[in-house]
């Protein structure tokens, strides 16, 4: 006997969506686009299509700001209509308009329609509550608006009664939406940003107020479950059970992304923040505890119940994958003198990571423990390690692996300089912990390798002409750096290299060998260095590859600069040797100035007088020529009157 045929019927609906492409109305298209969770073949399954008005011009399903007659044409193709209000205040007049206008035409409608109203809580901003006890949608009919905020109530109150006339044709929702988070953020952005940062937290007054808060993830289900379900109630609030203080948010934004640090300020600075909207700022002084009856009775798969707080683990990986936050890490490795240090600083500002060596970190604990007795010998460990040495302690190892922990390095990335130098010292710095766990030694394994190589001839060339005071302060005197040098050979020619550590590990190498000082072989090393590491991971980075592209100017640019400089000595050398050559012939001229007059007095007066008497002496040669030629010339001197 075969099996009975499985059957499942599928429906299209139409959703219109005001703003597709902002915050809240994109995670919500998201949502809707998704395959409902645990639907059996047996189902009725509903699939929407959304479309609506945005300003991507490369979406077809995006209206690019119609006139009324084309926009009320498409609201009439659709099933459901949503209009989100909660973000933009412009957003009113339309959402106002759409309502009434579908309300008008109701006679025209060929099957029943949703009307969907996301607003705000800040209509709830001035109600009292009695007891001290949480608002509920029961008393929404005696909620008192923000000032600033009447118009999204009164729209809240026409949506409701418009949508009490005929129902079963035309049934109208308002949801009520907390400050909304998650997906990269939006109010709560600058909490986020200024931490991962590494700037201290502002708080502006005491905190101490109530702040309704929903992830943008639940909100959008909620919407979701509204027009699948059509509940009885018009009116559902959409937050979150935690009722958190704005103080225990931002401590938690902070704690998780930065020091932790929190640093109070007076309430009226807010109005002077320049990255936060008028809108936000008000929002951010709301005080307001809410208990949402109704949504409770929906099935609701809920992202973040518990709230901003509960979650933040999950907040922050979303904030960091959406704003392609990912920490960058890399290791540079290479002889002494090859241009590790150079490389790193270099990758490190272009990119906003932190360069972390073995000196420096192990530098940083010197002042605190000189001033304690008991760590007197752990001091002694920590300090002078030698290049390319194996010869580093289990504290020297531990310090660096705590900085490699750090937020800083965990937020942004870093560049580990030189280090480590051996298979054994690259599986004690990223291998499992003592307790076996692996999580935070992956957390710190680079995720790219550059190794850099030159002959031995170039880097002993490189450290000749270096100034002598950077070879004192690099600890390259002849001695200190051939032995170095050796070290960093015997280290690399054995079976198992610190590279064959990477390789076991699937992180990517690079190898590059260093040739010469010139402009032209850098900038070919830096470019194969950008096509490895790809553009930097930025905060809010305009495009993906600007960061690519601004480097990569960068660089156009330091060659430029290169070029022109060189040219300009060129032409300054050409200067000064003309100069010089006119310096010449004026001295010359000036010499035979002066040499003139008594070169004419010899010519006229003593050439001819002494040209005779040579050769009076050639004719007779006398026993003493100089005799004879002196005599001569005292009698045949033209001055000579006697």
């Amino acid at each position: 006997m075969s099996e009975p045929q499985m059957e499942s019927v599928t429906r299209a609906r139409r959703v219109f969506l005001n703003n597709i492409d902002s915050y809240s109305s994109r995670t919500i298209t998201k949502v809707l686009s998704e395959e409902p969770e645990n639907a059996s073949r047996l189902s009725r399954t509903e699939i929407f299509q959304v479309v609506g008005t945005g300003s991507d011009q490369s979406r077809d399903s995006r209206l690019q700001d119609p006139d009324r007659d084309h926009l009320l044409s498409c609201l009439l193709k659709c099933q459901v209509v949503i209009y989100d209000i909660s973000q933009e205040a412009e957003q009113v007049e339309a959402a106002t308009w759409a309502v009434t206008a579908l309300h008008a035409r109701m006679g025209q409608f060929s099957e029943p329609k949703i009307f969907v109203l996301v607003s705000t809580v800040m209509t709830w901003v001035s109600s009292s509550s009695p007891a001290a006890l949480p608002l509920t949608e029961e008393m929404f009919r005696r909620r008192r608006a923000h000032p600033s905020f009447i118009q999204h109530m009164d729209l809240e109150k026409r949506v409701v009664r418009l949508g009490k006339s005929n129902p079963a044709l035309f049934s109208t929702y308002v949801v009520a939406s907390g400050l909304q988070y998650g997906m990269g953020e939006q109010i709560f952005y600058r909490y986020f940003k200024n931490s991962w940062l590494g700037m201290e937290a502002e708080m502006f007054g005491d905190g101490k107020n109530v702040v309704p808060t929903i992830h943008i993830s639940d909100l959008a289900r909620i919407v979701l479950s509204v027009i699948r379900l059509q509940p009885n109630v018009s009116y559902l609030l959409a937050v979150d059970s935690s009722n958190c203080t704005l103080e225990n948010i931002v401590k938690a934004i902070s704690s998780a992304l930065g020091s932790g640090k929190v640093r109070k300020k007076p309430a009226e600075d807010l109005f002077l923040l320049e990255d936060m909207s008028m809108s936000a700022i008000r929002s951010m002084q709301i005080n307001l505890q809410l208990e949402a009856i109704h949504i409770k009775n929906l099935p609701i798969s809920w992202r973040c119940e518990s709230g901003l707080v509960e979650n933040m683990q999950l907040v922050l990986e979303e904030f960091l994958q959406n704003r392609g936050l990912l920490p960058l890490r890399l290791c540079v490795l290479g002889p002494p003198a090859v241009g590790k240090t150079t490389v790193s600083k270099w990758i490190c500002e272009g990119y906003r990571l932190h360069h972390v060596t073995l000196k420096d970190v192990i530098a940083q604990p010197e002042e605190v423990l000189k001033n304690s007795h008991p760590a007197e010998e752990l001091l002694i460990h920590l300090q002078n390690p030698e290049e390319n040495s194996t010869d580093v302690s289990e504290e020297q190892m531990e310090t660096l692996r705590a900085k490699l922990k750090s937020i800083s390095c965990r937020n942004q990335g870093f560049v580990l300089g030189g280090f480590p130098h051996t298979y054994e010292q690259a599986k004690k710095l990223f291998g499992e912990e003592a307790d076996g766990s692996s999580s935070h030694s992956r957390m710190i394994l680079p995720e790219f390798v550059l190794c850099l190589d030159a002959l031995d001839s170039i880097l002993m060339d490189r450290v000749m002409d270096l100034p002598q005071h950077l070879v004192q302060q690099l600890g390259y005197q002849p001695e200190d750096f051939l032995r170095c040098l050796a070290a960093y050979r015997e280290n690399n020619s054995v079976d198992k290299t610190v590279l064959t550590y990477y390789e076991e590990r699937n992180v990517t190498a690079l190898h590059l060998e260093v040739t010469s000082g010139e402009e032209q072989a850098n900038r070919l090393v830096k470019e194969k260095i950008l096509n490895m590491l790809g553009p930097p991971r930025l905060l809010s980075p305009p495009k993906v590859e600007d960061g690519r592209n601004e480097a990569e100017e960068k660089l156009r640019r330091e060659a430029k600069e290169k070029a022109e400089e060189t040219r300009s000595r060129a032409a300054l050398w050409q200067e000064w040797t003309l100069r010089l050559g006119q310096m010449k012939w004026q001295e010359e001229q000036e010499l035979e100035d002066l040499t003139g007059p008594m070169k004419s007095y010899l010519q006229e007066h003593v050439m001819p007088v002494l040209t005779r008497g040579l050769i009076h002496c050639c004719r007779r040669q006398p026993p003493d020529p100089v005799d004879f030629l002196s005599e001569f010339l005292f009698q045949n001197s033209p001055f000579n009157t006697s």
